[in-house]
């Protein structure tokens, strides 16, 4: 059984027992969250679609980290203006385990 959940902005796949990083969540380490916007279940019966979402399809999954992402460098240049800027970005995220699929 799996499901495609929506969360920031994106969307995701996921199984009983998954690991994922998503966007940054306000949600404590070790805590539980709950997706209700469920964009499609997968049984062994077939494939449930939502008109946008399933009805009563809820997924349940536990926080295991807060973090950053690796840094990426962003270089800015005009040739010939003395003109250079360089800024660095590291993106937050929440790592994830999938606990329980409910549809």
């Amino acid at each position: 059984m799996y499901a495609i959940l929506k969360t920031g902005g994106k969307q995701y796949r996921v199984q009983e027992g998954d690991t994922i990083f998503v966007e940054k969540l306000d949600a404590g380490v070790e805590s539980t969250v709950e997706f209700e916007e469920i964009l499609a279940v997968g049984k062994e019966d077939g494939l449930v679609i939502g008109k946008p979402v399933v009805e009563g399809a809820k997924v349940t999954a536990k926080v295991v980290a807060q973090g950053k992402a690796k840094k990426v460098v962003v270089f800015k240049f005009r040739p010939k203006l003395d003109y250079r800027n360089k800024n660095g970005h590291r993106q937050p995220f929440t790592k994830l385990v999938i606990e329980k699929i409910e549809a």
